[in-house]
């Protein structure tokens, strides 16, 4: 009785440590077919065309991306950026239209108003136009707005310029060869001589109102009279400017 059951344990015995041979044999099996298929998977993606991508997160996840499909969203990111570009220039051209529209409308609202003697800049440069002839026509606006920022009467500066240089109807060569309005002197002159150049017709207005404002009117000297004996030594000059002065103001 006690053999039977000797020999059945020893049958179980061997029945177990054959099952788990087999089973063990299959893991170890497995374990190569799997080391055997990395090796294969590892081969063929050498001699794929494709790009890995590694993402850094926690699990580093491996992407694979096809080199064309990443050509195609290289190409659609640079497009979006070009979009975005042109919309934001665009947009820069936009507002600096709108600056543009404003400052020209502010420039309306300001020509409206009344600068001189109940004018408005615009009626003043047109009264001004209507004496300067030559090369100063159509140069009202330049003198009427100097004179209006400076303080100096604007008939007054043009009557003088129309006296130097006979512009109201044919203007001087000191003012055709070197842009001097007002037969200012100065160094570096016209043509070696004593007079002053100037390389743009606006620059040499622009000096010689400065020029009639510093050395003239901030000293007080706002009329031809008391400007006469400093500006010419002919003792003719005043009543000749104030001759023009009236027939601009009549014009």
């Amino acid at each position: 009785m006690k053999t039977d059951h000797l020999i059945k344990a020893l049958l179980a015995i061997i029945i177990v440590t054959f099952v788990m041979t087999i089973c063990h044999i299959g893991i170890v099996k497995a374990k190569i077919d799997k080391n055997e298929n990395y090796k294969n998977a590892s081969k063929n993606l050498l001699k794929m065309n494709k790009t890995s991508i590694y993402l850094k997160n926690p699990n580093s996840l491996k992407i694979e991306v096809n080199t064309e499909e990443l050509r195609k969203i290289n190409i659609a990111r640079k497009k979006a950026e070009e979009l975005k570009r042109q919309k934001e220039e665009e947009e820069r051209i936009k507002q600096e239209e709108k600056r543009k529209a404003e400052e020209a409308e502010r420039l309306a609202e300001e020509a409206k108003k009344q600068v001189y003697e109940g004018l408005t800049l615009e009626q003043l440069s047109n009264k001004l136009n209507n004496s300067l002839n030559s090369t100063l026509s159509g140069k009202g606006e330049t003198f009427a707005k100097l004179a209006v920022e400076l303080g100096i009467d604007p008939y007054l500066s043009v009557a003088i310029v129309l006296h130097e240089t006979g512009c109201k109807w044919d203007c001087s060569t000191l003012l055709k060869a070197c842009n001097n309005v007002g037969g200012m002197k100065g160094a570096g002159g016209c043509n070696g001589g004593v007079y002053a150049s100037f390389p743009t017709l606006d620059e040499g207005i622009n000096a010689y109102m400065n020029n009639l404002y510093n050395n003239y009117v901030s000293q007080g000297l706002t009329t031809p009279e008391s400007m006469g004996p400093k500006y010419a030594a002919n003792a003719a000059w005043a009543s000749q400017v104030r001759s023009y002065m009236n027939e601009i103001r009549a014009n």
